[in-house]
């Protein structure tokens, strides 16, 4: 593995936010770090963090210290995390589907610079062609966005606490009206999820980019059902 696919890993790795200041520079431009020199500790991740300019300039003219965690070999909670449900994926799938459909692995720096590559702008969808392997393929302009919700509401009551200390329960009814949150309707021909329910009849509506209808108040006699909410809602785009 070369340094720039370190690189690009390293900056994924930490969100693309500065280590040192959190983005309060609000430097736009990402340096990757060697904590000990690369002579000593070489180009691993382990000896790697993100810095915007302003704080790595500053590091290395003195006027700036990074703060005490940040050293060699420090651990990433979430990336260890992540790590360790990647290959619990990896596994079952292999288990699962192999030999009759292969399993392999990618990561998201090589992803980018297959993207990079054939000139193709950022997008899941435009990931996903790059995983495939056939980045330059033709696309029908059609792809799916999908959205996990939640399957229940398990906070009873609201957090704040009226006079005499009243607290209003925090759950609707399982159905309003005959809809469950995140129902897909339809209406003037383009298809909604329902966010919100009144007992009055009047819902607020959306698509999955949180564009509302009427300002979020809409009476159900406009809407159409088309089908019963799932625990991962998809909405069919266009690019």
């Amino acid at each position: 593995m070369d340094f720039w696919n370190v690189r690009e890993y390293v900056l994924f790795r930490d969100g693309h936010i500065c280590q040192c200041c959190k983005g309060k520079k609000k430097d736009p431009v990402l340096n990757v770090h060697h904590i000990e020199s690369r002579k000593s500790g070489g180009d691993a991740p382990n000896n790697l963090i993100t810095l915007c300019e302003t704080c790595h300039k500053g590091y290395h003219n003195g006027t700036i210290k990074l703060p005490t965690k940040i050293k060699r070999g420090m651990k990433f909670k979430d990336a260890a995390f992540m790590g360790i449900m990647r290959w619990t994926f990896y596994n079952t799938l292999k288990e699962n589907y192999e030999p009759d459909i292969p399993v392999s692995m990618t990561y998201g720096y090589l992803t980018k610079n297959t993207r990079i590559q054939h000139n193709l702008p950022k997008g899941h969808h435009i990931d996903a062609r790059c995983i495939s392997g056939n980045p330059g393929a033709k696309s029908d302009g059609v792809y799916y966005y999908q959205k996990k919700v939640r399957c229940h509401n398990r906070q009873i009551h609201k957090f704040n606490t009226l006079r005499k200390g009243v607290r209003k329960l925090n759950q609707s009814e399982y159905l309003v009206k005959g809809y469950r949150l995140f129902d897909k309707v339809r209406y003037q021909g383009k298809e909604y999820f329902v966010f919100g329910r009144r007992k009055t009849g009047f819902f607020d509506i959306r698509t999955l980019s949180g564009e509302k209808v009427n300002n979020g108040s809409l009476s159900i006699k406009k809407i159409a059902f088309v089908d019963t909410r799932k625990n991962y809602i998809t909405e069919r785009r266009t690019a």
